[in-house]
């Protein structure tokens, strides 16, 4: 059973930056493709970005392309997100999400482990 728990949520104003990271436990990390979701207040749980088990391949939402990075580090057992130029409508929870798959998805539906969320909020 893999376990995630996310850190770095918080309040941040227009523009500004942070940092998600996910640490990983009870799996083989490298053999994971791992995946962030959010889920903003009355809407459906929408795909961000995901990266493969090497970190060679990488996916994003149009809505935070060029915007956001994900990454990891297999050593540390952890997948970040870095996210830039942050807007109001980036506010939401945010989930790690991890699968056993080699093929990375956008659908929430094929990643069987999940963390309990980081909220990021940001204001105007």
């Amino acid at each position: 059973q893999v376990q995630l728990v996310e850190s770095g949520g918080g309040l941040v104003q227009v523009g500004g930056s942070l940092r998600l990271s996910c640490a990983a436990s009870g799996g083989t990390f490298s053999r994971l493709t791992m995946g962030w979701f959010r889920q903003a207040p009355g809407k459906e749980r929408e795909f961000v970005a995901a990266i493969g088990w090497r970190g060679d391949v990488t996916m994003y939402a149009d809505s935070v392309k060029g915007r956001f990075t994900i990454s990891r580090d297999n050593a540390k057992n952890t997948v970040y997100l870095q996210m830039d130029s942050l807007r109001p409508e980036d506010t939401a929870v945010y989930f790690c999400a991890a699968d056993r798959n080699f093929v990375i998805f956008r659908n929430g539906e094929r990643y069987a482990y999940w963390g309990q969320g980081t909220q990021v909020t940001v204001s105007s």
